[in-house]
């Protein structure tokens, strides 16, 4: 192409675009009364969140019952909760979708010892079972360590790892600023590293447990078996622990642990999504959904994961409802079952969402914990993030920073036609210390970093039903 010749063409083009996205920007922009009123309104909304900390008192009784394994007793008498929760909040309707999740049950026998040591002879480690995971035998598994890094190396033992017990010992990353990044690259030893162990004919797999924090709670969390492939047992072990054991076997090549575990896998049993809503009294057919999975692991009570995230999205609710603030849109929230091990209350509300008549504007999945908000991630269109970035100063009423692409969550992402779908962002620093473990308890959350959050997820589902995308 000749520049000289098609520049002055190219300039006009250029100018044409920058000029008609100028004008959609300009579009985007909420007038200065509405700017207003909005404020106006976000200010109460952060005032009786941090003021009366209801969603925080919601939490002190949920965590009351207990962690929230699907299936469990105790699964069953929080969903009872939260249904009798939002009738006395008064939502317009509350209901029990129907869902089949599985069973498994951790038992009561979690043990580890070194068995065959010349100075280590009757030495604890901690660790604790995989969701998921098989049990061993009464008499449980001794066997030599094998120590590896990464599921490649796993693969490359070969008859090296006949009859041995797997150590996946690579270490969470805390170089990296996300802490979300440092679990991606960490969790597929857990995840899949009982696969790998057994194709070369481990007995068993322990792994470095994946965490941010250096102490001995190691964190649990769900693992694979794939068909074909023989089932063997898999556990976390504390990370003070995993450094112990490296160098125990470095100086001990033929040292053996013993490892007892309980744990079973029942036939699925009946359960439920917990759904409640505030109806849009201009548009009822446009729904905005917000919400969490309401299970938990069975270590700690589920406080951060999801117990208060979940009650964010409830409480986002409450507060518009105290205020006597009445949407245009519809906003549901969802309290999803069996995202930690299973995705099934999400997949489940999917379906129903694919075949309802109503129109799904918008999903917000709150699944990062309760600490200070940061943002929102948005899977949507460009024209209609653009459109939500002008919000911001609204949103920063409740000290979010920005609404940006990115993930939105696993239940929410089950709502395939939506226009959007949002990821409520709060900080990440702490949330690996705590999360799938027990550490994960009532009193580390704090009351004012989990009630800006439901003002946020509040004033942004607000937003979204009164302005639409």
């Amino acid at each position: 192409m000749n520049r000289k010749i098609y520049s002055p063409l190219l300039t006009i083009i250029t100018f044409t675009i920058l000029f008609s996205m100028g004008i959609k920007l300009q579009a985007q922009q909420l007038p200065p009364d509405k700017i207003q009123n909005y404020n106006e309104i976000a200010v109460k909304i952060v005032r009786s969140a941090l003021l009366d900390k209801k969603g925080y008192e919601w939490l002190k009784e949920l965590c009351s019952i207990g962690p929230r394994l699907s299936g469990s007793e105790n699964s069953a008498k929080a969903i009872e909760w939260a249904k009798n929760k939002m009738k006395e909040c008064g939502f317009d309707s509350v209901w029990l979708q129907p869902v089949m999740v599985p069973k498994w049950v951790r038992g009561k026998i979690e043990k580890a010892y070194i068995s065959k040591s010349k100075k280590l002879n009757g030495k604890k480690l901690t660790i604790v079972s995989y969701g998921g995971s098989v049990s061993t035998s009464i008499s449980g598994i001794t066997a030599e360590i094998i120590e590896v890094k990464s599921l490649e190396e796993a693969k490359k033992l070969g008859d090296k790892a006949k009859g041995k017990i797997v150590f996946y010992n690579r270490p969470f990353n805390n170089g990296l600023l996300n802490t979300f990044e440092g679990y991606g690259k960490t969790v597929d030893q857990r995840v899949n590293g009982a696969i790998e162990a057994a194709k070369v004919g481990a007995a068993a797999v322990i792994v470095r447990s994946v965490q941010a924090n250096y102490d001995n709670v190691p964190h649990t969390g769900v693992m694979n078996y794939e068909d074909g492939v023989k089932q063997i047992p898999s556990a976390a072990l504390s990370v003070i622990d995993a450094d112990f054991l490296s160098k125990a076997i470095k100086n001990e090549p033929d040292l053996k642990i013993t490892i007892k575990m309980d744990c079973k896998t029942f036939p699925d049993v009946q359960s439920y999504n917990v759904i409640g809503q505030l109806t849009g009294n201009e548009k009822p057919n446009e729904v905005i959904v917000v919400g969490g999975h309401f299970d938990s692991w069975d270590k700690g009570c589920g406080a951060h994961d999801d117990g208060a995230p979940c009650l964010q999205t409830m409480e986002a609710l409450d507060l518009l409802k105290r205020l006597n603030i009445k949407p245009k849109r519809t906003i549901r929230c969802v309290l999803f079952i069996n995202e930690e091990n299973g995705l099934h209350g999400g997949i489940e509300y999917g379906k129903y969402s694919s075949v309802s008549s109503e129109i799904n504007l918008a999903g917000i999945e709150s699944d990062r914990g309760a600490f200070t908000p940061r943002g929102f991630s948005a899977t949507t269109d460009s024209l209609s993030l653009m459109k939500m970035q002008s919000w911001l100063s609204v949103l920063n009423k409740a000290d979010i920073e920005w609404i940006r692409k990115g993930g939105s969550g696993g239940d929410v992402g089950q709502i395939k036609n939506a226009k959007a779908l949002f990821g409520y962002v709060p900080d990440d620093q702490r949330y690996m210390d705590l999360h799938h473990s027990d550490n994960d308890v009532y009193t580390a959350v704090h009351p004012r970093e989990m009630e800006l959050g439901s003002a946020a997820i509040a004033i942004m589902s607000y937003l979204l039903s009164e302005e639409g995308l």
